[in-house]
């Protein structure tokens, strides 16, 4: 575990914040980012306020808790920011590339979606349908927990 931040209120979903308040520190809101090995860092964002669950310097384990997902930063809606990067710094490192071993794909917001209130269920689909080392689009609704099945 390589940074942590936990202390920022979740946003009012359906609304940006006011753009004199974004800075530096706090646009990515709650978040997580992990030393995984070879000069590969995870990045988790947009976290519920109070629920990181490790701290700098603490080993993980794979499939373990981290952190709720919330609305904290430059965000409209309850959401996961999440990719791997060449370095520790948020900001100054590239994202590299990626695939998940496997996820649900469980529903696809529209692209003229305007109303970012959170509420997305009209997205999902009747069934989730597996998927294995791919790349979830944007605006994919995707459940890890599919690929436990």
């Amino acid at each position: 575990m390589v940074e942590t931040l936990n202390t920022l209120d979740d946003q009012r979903p359906g609304k940006l914040p006011d753009p004199k308040t974004i800075t530096l520190e706090n646009v990515d809101g709650n978040h997580i980012v992990l030393d995984i090995g070879g000069g590969v860092y995870a990045f988790y964002a947009h976290l519920k306020k109070g629920s990181v669950r490790v701290s700098a310097g603490q080993h993980v384990k794979s499939g373990q808790a981290l952190a709720n997902l919330g609305n904290t930063g430059n965000t409209s809606a309850p959401h996961l920011h999440f990719h791997l990067m060449n370095g520790p710094s948020v900001l100054g490192s590239s994202g590299i590339p990626y695939t998940f071993r496997s996820f649900g794909l469980a529903g696809q917001i529209p692209v003229t979606a305007s109303d970012l209130d959170g509420n997305f269920r009209t997205a999902l689909f009747a069934k989730e349908s597996l998927r294995q080392s791919q790349f979830p689009l944007d605006l994919t609704v995707i459940a890890f927990e599919a690929a436990s099945h």
